[in-house]
């Protein structure tokens, strides 16, 4: 038996974009409806949305057996949370809140086994190595997991070149909502000053040979960090796609009824 392989670390490595969706319903059986409509990559949300372990890993198992590659994003930066979700099986990690060089080097710690870091042996518990069932998955583990750090505040971009450069993050991703708020311009996301720094963040990312990613609902802003070399881009989620489809059918029958 081998190690699933992952597919969304290479097209990052080979600059192919990802486009993605957000997973926050934290439901399998939407999160599976999901994983059959196309999206490279699918984020399962355990900050903001409301997930837990069992949640997550019954979400990764509805995405298995399909092409689109699950990205898991921890509440926060916490080695014994990250044991947990790669135990489990996550594969690619995106970690919220990361504001300098230190921290994102904590991060990848958490994700490699000793000598090279801190992760927790408990593999014949773990779905991720098929309960010691994949021959050498302690020495090989972190060939096939991805380490995406979070930058969402002024602070961290003071860092980026620092965070970007750390050995064993493969891509930073852009908070747009937390650092417009950073920024004195709460709920502005698509404000012009948050996208400029955005499409300089992403110019420095690259430039560190790193992947850059970012979320915009906005599908012109969206093309905007495409068009700065954004290689992994969320383009919408779940709960907004339901809510507002939900309240255009709702009001195109009143009028109708009106």
């Amino acid at each position: 038996m081998t190690a699933p392989a992952n597919p969304f670390k290479r097209a990052l490595a080979q600059g192919q974009t990802q486009i993605g969706l957000w997973a926050a319903f934290a439901d399998s059986y939407v999160t599976e409806l999901l994983a059959s409509t196309g999206f490279d990559w699918l984020l399962i949300d355990g900050e903001h949305a409301p997930n837990d372990l069992r949640s997550t890993l019954a979400q990764l198992q509805a995405v298995a057996p399909y092409p689109t590659h699950p990205i898991v994003r921890p509440v926060r930066n916490d080695s014994a949370i990250i044991k947990q979700l790669l135990d489990i099986g996550a594969q690619t990690l995106l970690v919220p809140m990361i504001e300098s060089a230190a921290e994102a080097r904590d991060t990848v710690a958490a994700t490699r086994y000793p000598p090279h870091g801190i992760r927790g042996v408990g593999s014949a518990l773990a779905r991720a190595s098929r309960w010691n069932g994949v021959p050498g998955y302690l020495q090989s583990a972190a060939d096939e997991l991805c380490v995406l750090v979070q930058v969402e505040a002024t602070q961290a971009l003071a860092q980026l070149d620092a965070i970007a450069a750390v050995e064993g993050v493969d891509g930073v991703f852009f908070g747009p909502a937390d650092l417009s708020a950073s920024m004195g311009l709460l709920g502005q996301p698509g404000a012009g000053a948050v996208r400029e720094v955005i499409r300089k963040g992403i110019r420095t990312v690259r430039a560190q040979g790193k992947a850059a990613g970012v979320l915009s609902a906005d599908p012109a802003i969206a093309a905007e960090y495409l068009e700065a070399g954004a290689t992994f881009v969320a383009v919408g989620s779940d709960v907004s796609l339901l809510a507002r489809g939900a309240s255009d059918l709702a009001s195109r029958f009143r009028q109708r009824g009106a």
